[in-house]
């Protein structure tokens, strides 16, 4: 399956990840402010092609203006809780206002590569999660950062009374070595050290 090409010869990657949100302007030169989704925002610093999309509920800019769908950026650094960042496709503080809201996108491929036992999340999104007696618990739907450490957010359908309707039961599973066993990227599983009554 190909990509869909977007703009002129511009090309979305098959594998683009949503990693954050421009929220504003930044300085008079057209540099913006990017909310990262991530408090380890390597994945946008790690590509100098930057992939929009519009806010969910909004097409095209608030201003009137065609939104790029490709970002060149030029310069990206930590200031406080953003990014702040400079592009080749934005000329100044009005274009850069234009964006405020859009979704940033970049290819997975272009990621850091994560240290042993260290994971995206991205990557455990969707894995099978077993106990250590083989019992299905269900698949990460999701993961929760409390501070201390990440939270497995399982899901598994199953089947309510006599009405026969679908219902999801969820499990929260501390991401710690006293419960995580082993996490198979190539086997799409996750093996962990927990009871189906838990």
């Amino acid at each position: 399956m190909s990509a869909p090409v977007l703009d002129d010869e511009v090309v979305w990657p098959e594998d683009a990840i949503e990693v954050g949100r421009i929220v504003d302007a930044w300085g008079i030169k057209g540099g913006i402010k990017v909310l990262p989704f991530s408090s380890d925002p390597q994945a946008l610093f790690s590509s100098r092609r930057w992939f929009l999309r519009p806010p969910e509920k909004q097409i095209g800019s608030p201003l009137g203006v065609p939104l790029p769908t490709l970002l060149r950026v030029t310069n990206a650094r930590e200031q406080g809780d953003v990014i702040v960042a400079t592009a080749q496709d934005i000329a100044d503080r009005n274009a850069a206002e234009a964006l405020r809201g859009c979704r940033v996108f970049v290819s997975r491929a272009s990621f850091p590569t994560a240290d042993t036992d260290e994971y995206y999340w991205i990557d455990l999104i969707g894995l099978a999660v077993v106990n250590r007696e083989g019992q299905a618990l269900g698949s990460v739907a999701d993961l929760l950062d409390t501070g201390a450490h990440s939270v497995l957010r399982v899901i598994q359908p199953e089947e309510s009374g006599a009405d026969g309707k679908t219902v999801e039961h969820e499990r929260l599973i501390p991401f710690v070595a006293a419960y995580i066993d082993e996490v198979s990227l190539p086997e799409r599983r996750i093996t962990v050290d927990w009871g189906l009554d838990f």
